[in-house]
């Protein structure tokens, strides 16, 4: 495992944290209070995933088959596999994914790679690069990411994102510092404005969690994604 982030390319993957330790159940409090309040990024962490495709009318989650990274660099081969999955049985292995991308020690360069990936394996021009430059985005890309999310999710395919998490703005579960990394978007539920993500890494002791959009909006820039 990498403690301290080495000099990157463009996109260095955050080796896969298979361990989880158990928590020892709290006590209840003597006198029930009033319930702190919590974050939306927290509330989103909370929700239950559901353990396959699921629909309805303002929640919709895509069946994928899931696996994490295989390296501390892989993050963009086993994000690539996880979104073919949901279009197709017949996969690749990491290996041969990270051969195609390609992908090396220093990770996979551009997202523009893993769109090629995706259009050659399933035979399709559907997938296109999006670039979100800004830092913060402007307002036109957080509703382009959302409208593709949703359109995306809709009709069946899974969007590939390319993120930049720093210290003070981490999915859960990550480490105090900073990570690039490629994750896997499976999934919104438009009642509450959250992402259903599939991710390779590790950190977060489940492999698929939910995470409020505004927060995936701040981790994509400067970065893109496949949708």
């Amino acid at each position: 495992m990498r403690h301290t982030p080495p000099k990157l390319k463009a996109a260095l993957c955050a080796l896969a944290l298979l361990a989880t330790t158990a928590l020892p159940m709290a006590s209840a409090p003597a006198v029930a209070g009033p319930a702190p309040a919590i974050s939306a990024e927290a509330a989103a962490a909370a929700k239950p995933v559901p353990t396959s495709g699921f629909s309805t009318q303002t929640l919709k989650t895509l069946n994928i088959q899931f696996q994490y990274q295989q390296t501390g660099y892989w993050c963009g081969p086993a994000a690539t596999r996880i979104a073919l999955s949901a279009k197709t049985s017949n996969l690749p292995s990491q290996q041969q994914l990270a051969n195609e991308l390609p992908t090396d020690e220093d990770g996979t360069d551009w997202i523009g790679q893993v769109t090629r990936v995706l259009n050659n394996r399933l035979n399709t021009g559907y997938y296109e690069t999006k670039e979100m430059p800004n830092d913060p985005p402007t307002q036109a890309q957080r509703d382009l990411l959302w409208h593709d999310i949703v359109y995306d999710i809709d009709r069946g395919w899974a969007l590939v994102a390319n993120i930049v998490a720093p210290a003070n703005n981490h999915p859960p579960g990550y480490p105090n510092y900073t990570i690039w990394h490629y994750f896997t978007v499976i999934g919104y539920d438009s009642s509450d404005s959250t992402v259903l993500i599939a991710d390779p890494a590790g950190f977060n002791p489940n492999a698929t969690y939910w995470l409020t959009f505004n927060q995936l909006a701040t981790l994509v820039p400067p970065k893109g994604y496949s949708a």
